[in-house]
């Protein structure tokens, strides 16, 4: 007998696409509330930008003749191919071109915006999450790219972290510039390849990059990633170089005079900061944290960044002859979440509901009536809207980490008073219904 087939639908995920539950959805919502405060006293203007773009005008992912190049989500319409953003920089390049003669210079926006990657995933690493994004546009000076930097510690440290627990590095995409004239090396391809492996060194460590520098690497699932074949003195030279922690770049020398001058400390030289996207002319900055972050098996992992960017001059220029040199930092907000739940002492304050039992359905006036008391002095509060008896209440409360039940029967309705009882200490009092709210902020 054939075995019929199963067409009920699928209730497994895509992979790199998750779903977010309420602690997480609250993180990141404190973490978006501190980021506006900042970017208003700073001065930014708020932006949004649509979640397709043409795929051509997404910087660097351009469609070949049959498909978009990877990296992307994409599909056809009619004749044209289009793409779910892969950041927020290509998109704002685009508006800024779009709308050149109206919008003041410089330009300050930011953003917060879903972003969408089709490359493999890993832990805090999603093929779709929220990513907040602030630009200068249209100012050559590094005071801006300076305070790109400094902004971001201010919104980290809003969130609860200490400056031991994180660290902005910068560079100079100059550097890598003189540093393939040096390895003889002019391939634009090969560049790219070589940019995107060192892009790696703070989440792969350096001897995997060197595979990757060198014929190939294939990862623990089995994946192989092609390398930019370059012979051992060509990795050795790179090796010296990345490791060579003294600054002698003219972009990074200016962008620390300018942390002296705003008294901002939390920054290192490192040439090992790439940045993997081939837009970028000057400074570049990454941000890093220096506590442990471990994966689904408890195991700690290098995690990487959680935000960078850098200075893009010549992105705008390719919508048109436009001299709009522009730099931008990023912050990848879902991983900052990922990161801030495994935080030591970080706490998010979790508003669950008090639970009014049924005992009668009859009864339901009187419920109500206690409901709109509770809800009329702030507190979070629900009628059980169930089946089941007193038990089966108490387990739902239980599993919602309710901090209270309201218990009111018959007996509590002939007495006028009712039965509050504390889920956090057990404890339960009686208590006349006009006093329970004042006595259920005590517990909250």
């Amino acid at each position: 007998m054939t075995k019929e087939k199963n067409n009920k639908p699928s209730k497994d995920l895509p992979l790199g696409f998750v779903d977010r539950q309420e602690k997480e959805l609250l993180i990141r919502d404190f973490i978006i509330s501190n980021i506006k405060e900042v970017m208003i006293k700073y001065g930014f203007q708020y932006l949004e930008t649509p979640s397709f773009e043409y795929s051509d005008s997404i910087g660097k992912f351009l469609p070949d003749k049959d498909r978009p190049d990877e990296g992307v989500f994409s599909f056809k319409d009619e004749n044209n191919w289009l793409s779910l953003r892969y950041d927020l920089t290509a998109p704002l390049a685009r508006y800024v071109a779009k709308n050149y003669l109206e919008i003041p210079k410089p330009f300050k926006r930011y953003q917060l915006g879903t972003v969408w990657r089709n490359e493999k995933p890993g832990p805090g690493r999603f093929r779709e999450f929220l990513q907040f994004d602030a630009d200068y546009i249209g100012t050559k000076n590094l005071q801006a790219d300076a305070e790109l930097c400094i902004l971001i510690a201010e919104i980290l440290e809003k969130c609860g972290l200490t400056k031991n627990d994180y660290i902005v590095n910068i560079s100079s995409r100059k550097f890598t510039e003189n540093l393939f004239k040096e390895l003889n090396i002019t391939n634009p391809k090969k560049i790219l390849v070589i940019l995107r492996a060192l892009d790696k060194i703070d989440r792969l460590g350096w001897e995997e990059v060197k595979k990757l520098l060198a014929e190939g690497r294939k990862d623990r699932s089995g994946d192989y990633t092609k390398g930019a074949n370059l012979n051992a003195k060509q990795i050795k030279l790179l090796e010296e170089k990345i490791k060579d922690t003294k600054p002698n770049n003219k972009d990074v020398l200016e962008m620390i005079k300018f942390f002296e001058l705003y008294g901002f400390t939390n920054f290192k030289y490192d040439p090992s900061v790439i940045r993997g996207l081939e837009y970028y002319t000057g400074p570049i900055f990454e941000v890093n944290l220096k506590f442990q972050v471990k994966n689904s098996k408890g195991q700690v992992i290098k995690f990487g960044s959680v935000g960078g960017g850098g200075r893009y001059d010549n992105l705008v220029n390719l919508f048109g002859n436009l001299d709009c040199p522009a730099t931008g930092i990023s912050i990848g907000v879902d991983r900052l979440v990922y990161a801030l739940m495994q935080k030591k002492n970080f706490n998010i304050r979790l508003v669950k509901p008090v639970i009014i039992c049924v005992f009668d359905k009859e009864k339901i006036k009187e419920y109500i009536r206690i409901l709109k008391k509770l809800r009329s002095s702030n507190i979070s509060a629900e009628i059980y809207s169930g089946e089941g008896n007193l038990k089966k209440q108490m387990q739902y409360a239980n599993k919602i980490n309710s901090p209270a039940v309201v218990l009111y029967g018959d007996n509590e309705i002939k007495s006028g008073k009712a039965t509050l009882k504390n889920l956090i200490n057990g404890k339960e009092i009686s208590i006349e219904v006009e006093n329970l709210s004042n006595e259920i902020k005590k517990i909250l």
